[in-house]
């Protein structure tokens, strides 16, 4: 029985990405497979691959025979590379801690060029689309609505503090009237004593008459 390291359609249509399997070579593309390895979505750019290596690795060495795609896959991520090393050290070139060392290097480095590619196409894109629409207007943060709320709550409390000064002054009017009115009370009160007086004169006069 042949098994084969191959790509497995998935997605809907003109939006396909595929996993990376080990199946038998007799059975259909799109049917059952021994394990899944990883993934490959080719509508991205860069392209977006995500592999188990050690899992490859293992398969390569047990003699799975991967189609031409999937040993591209294989050899992008660093599997293949890996196999070279490893011959290196059953041939008894340098041991595997140099082996291993030279391998996470090499991933290492593949990594970041990989990285600087994808931000060099984010960046690309921004500036096609900075030259198609323009820079898109900032808008300004709403500062001033705290200030609205408490000018609001000040002019509800002014009436308050009016209301009050008014009642107190109604009282003083009214003791000023009253102190008014009993003013004229008071100079009355000795005239009526002078009428008094003046009365008991008038009995002296008649007696002298008689």
């Amino acid at each position: 029985m042949a098994v084969k390291i191959r790509l497995q359609r998935k997605g809907r249509r003109k939006a396909p990405f595929y996993h990376l399997v080990v199946a038998d070579s007799r059975s259909p593309r799109d049917g059952k497979y021994i394990e899944r390895l990883g993934s490959y979505n080719p509508m991205t750019k860069p392209a977006t691959i995500e592999i188990d290596r050690e899992a490859a690795y293992n398969w390569l060495e047990k003699g799975a025979q991967p189609t031409d795609t999937a040993r591209a896959i294989l050899r992008f991520k660093g599997v293949l590379i890996k196999k070279h090393f490893n011959r290196g050290v059953a041939k008894g070139a340098f041991s595997q801690e140099e082996a291993d060392k030279r391998w996470n290097e090499w991933v290492a480095a593949k990594e970041n060029r990989i990285s600087e590619r994808a931000s060099a196409h984010k960046e690309e894109k921004a500036t096609k689309h900075k030259a198609i629409h323009g820079e898109a207007k900032v808008k300004p943060a709403p500062v001033e609505e705290a200030p609205v709320v408490e000018e609001t709550a000040a002019t509800e409390e002014t009436p308050v503090v009016e209301e009050s000064p008014a009642v107190e002054e109604t009282p003083v009017a009214e003791e000023v009237v009253t102190v008014a009115d009993e003013t004229p009370a008071a100079e009355e009160t000795p005239a009526a004593e002078a009428s008094a007086e003046e009365t008991p004169e008038a009995p002296a006069d008649e007696e002298e008459k008689a």
